[in-house]
């Protein structure tokens, strides 16, 4: 036991002392990146302002991320109903495609979306990206949806049936609002992972760069460094933020339905 705490105890360190150092050289009054610290500012952060570049490629992400948290989680309430609700032929092999990208590389992905597009006659643009980000994010709303689904007692649909209302009414009436909890979740998460996302951006983008994509330009010029690490550190705290709510929300409906929790984000 002794050596399994101290095993979790490296490997937190190890995956978080990067991004703890991301938010001290943020406040950090020196344009070069290592200790020992110059002083305090919050220059770089006031500097983040005056970039139009930047909230460009913020507008740009901000579209792409509703837009694919929006079609995910529309795709995850239709599988993760359709998967706990119904039975019909080949249906491990159907949710086992629908889920493989989680377990396949994103550079796989990505490049076979940009082939796959660019013989279509597709031009790269911000739906590109939408698509590939869709792609991704939709086993994760599956995931999350599944669990909220799972807990529903059937009898409470095949009553509203039985007194006349209309399998759709049902549906709409009485199932959604106890998995909304777990439809807000997945909506966040799948937001998150979209502003979140490089890979399949970079290869995917156009004209349009989204704010990860932008991130990586700018490390290129050693000077904007310190106004990067202060934009690393609000997209940290966001991210934080948004996880949070949609933890928050996942465990609020699986507490709803009675579902049993198999483990969350936070």
């Amino acid at each position: 036991m002794n050596w399994l705490r101290v095993y979790a105890i490296v490997y937190l360190v190890f995956l978080y002392l990067p991004v703890l150092l991301l938010p001290v050289f943020s406040f950090n009054d020196a344009t070069v990146i290592a200790f020992p610290l110059q002083g305090f500012t919050t220059q770089w952060f006031k500097e983040l302002a005056g970039i139009d570049a930047l909230h460009g490629a913020l507008k740009n992400s901000l579209f792409i991320g509703i837009v694919s948290a929006t079609l995910s989680t529309i795709l995850g309430i239709c599988a993760a109903r359709a998967s706990t609700r119904y039975r019909f032929p080949f249906k491990a092999p159907i949710m086992g495609a629908i889920m493989l990208p989680l377990v396949l590389p994103e550079i796989i992905v990505a490049v076979s979306l940009l082939v796959v597009l660019m013989q279509l006659g597709f031009s790269l643009t911000s739906w590109t990206v939408i698509m590939g980000h869709t792609l991704i994010c939709t086993p994760f709303a599956i995931a999350i949806l599944s669990s909220s689904f799972q807990g529903l007692d059937q009898s409470l649909e095949e009553a509203a049936v039985d007194l006349g209302e209309t399998r759709w009414g049902a549906f709409s009436k009485i199932i959604l609002p106890l998995v909304t909890p777990g439809i807000v979740a997945s909506f966040l998460i799948a937001f998150t992972i979209s502003m979140d996302e490089f890979i399949i951006a970079f290869f995917l983008t156009g004209a349009d760069p989204t704010l990860p994509v932008y991130i990586w330009s700018q490390l290129r010029f050693p000077k904007r460094l310190p106004s990067v690490m202060a934009l690393g550190t609000l997209l940290i705290v966001a991210s934080l933020v948004l996880l949070s709510i949609a933890e928050y929300f996942r465990r609020r409906g699986i507490r709803r339905t009675g579902a049993k929790d198999s483990g969350g984000f936070l």
